[in-house]
């Protein structure tokens, strides 16, 4: 189950609510959800894949994956985070296949090991497989990140992984500098890994209000009543997301009542979460004197340094500047820091107040 239906806001103007980041080609030609799925088709046919998104994707998200079949695109119609689109995803399985493992996997990361990635995975399946148990991918910090929720893991579960004590959501400074100095803390990945059986379960326990009427929609998936039974009952199920619904509840039991695993990951993760981090990616894998990127038709660089800069067809020129992120659309212009990089998805707020959607 690949999850596409984020607008990527702080990709602005280049993430729109019909072109969102997942859509993009941040990184090499293939857009990111064309690279999710691409990584995963070892371990899984072109039919066993699911998507779900929104009305304002769906569309080009079916032309950029021609192997899926158009009821393999659920477009939701409201958002709902992510504890219903995945179990929605675990009640249409149930029927069908009910000790099958079922990935959560987001439509808009980077892996720099893709060989590893899914030696991971295997363990990880392997784990998901043997019981009821969830896996969760964490990933080692290598910095103090406070855009990151974190898992703070145990002793040994199984083979690798690693008990879940808890979860904690994006911390601030002090909190992650902690978590990182402890070294039993890991980044929470949003990769997720259980049996659509086990999945279901957790469901009815922590979600009694939800689950019936995500059963309800998957019982009418295949007739001509799910349109409209997909409308009338998905916009009454919760909106919260896996973590808060079924991750933290269970991992406040206490390790020894909780079946939720840790298995640490290292195979070059990044979620590319704004301007910053896809300047930081790009410079880690090719580095240029000076530290500038610039997308143009030309450029000219004088006691500049550190700008990422992207205006295709433009002759751009910095001069005397430094750490300066601009992007240029036919429609608008971008002009930040990367140290303000996390506050360009405030601009599409102001935007959608103003009702400019034309811009969003």
């Amino acid at each position: 189950m690949i999850l596409a239906g984020g607008r990527g806001t702080r990709f602005w103007p280049l993430s729109r609510r019909r072109r969102a980041k997942q859509l993009l080609a941040l990184d090499g030609k293939q857009t990111m959800i064309q690279q999710t799925v691409a990584r995963l088709q070892a371990l899984a046919r072109p039919k066993n894949f699911w998507v779900i998104t929104n009305d304002d994707l769906r569309g080009a998200i079916a032309r950029q994956l021609p192997r899926l079949t158009a009821k393999q695109i659920l477009a939701e119609p409201c958002g709902r985070n992510t504890a219903p689109a995945i179990g929605l995803a675990a009640y249409l399985l149930l029927r069908h296949d009910p000790d099958a493992v079922l990935g959560l996997f987001p439509s808009d990361h980077v892996i720099g090991d893709e060989k590893r990635y899914r030696e991971t995975l295997a363990r990880g399946i392997a784990i998901a497989a043997a019981g009821e148990n969830m896996v969760v991918l964490g990933i080692q910090p290598t910095r103090a990140e406070t855009g990151y929720g974190y898992i703070e893991a145990g002793g040994a579960a199984s083979g690798e992984a690693l008990q879940v004590r808890r979860f904690t959501e994006k911390p601030d400074a002090t909190r992650a500098a902690e978590f990182v100095r402890a070294g039993n803390y890991y980044w929470n990945s949003g990769m997720f890994l259980w049996s659509a059986r086990t999945l279901a379960h957790a469901l009815e326990e922590h979600l009694p209000k939800t689950a019936p009427l995500l059963a309800e929609i998957a019982t009418a998936f295949g007739t001509r009543k799910f349109a409209s039974t997909f409308r009338k009952l998905y916009p009454k199920c919760e909106n919260i997301s896996v973590d808060y619904a079924l991750l933290e509840p269970r991992s406040a039991k206490g390790a020894s009542a909780s079946n939720i695993s840790c298995l640490p990951a290292d195979f070059g993760w990044n979620d590319l979460g704004s301007w910053t981090a896809l300047y930081e990616h790009h410079s880690a894998k090719k580095p240029v004197a000076g530290g500038n990127l610039i997308s143009a038709s030309g450029h000219f660089v004088l006691n500049a340094e550190g700008n990422y800069v992207h205006a295709p067809g433009k002759f751009v020129a910095t001069v005397g500047v430094t750490g300066l992120v601009v992007v240029e659309t036919e429609d608008a212009l971008l002009i930040t820091t990367r140290e303000h990089a996390q506050d360009v998805g405030k601009i599409v707020k102001y935007l959608d107040e103003k009702k400019l959607h034309k811009l969003t």
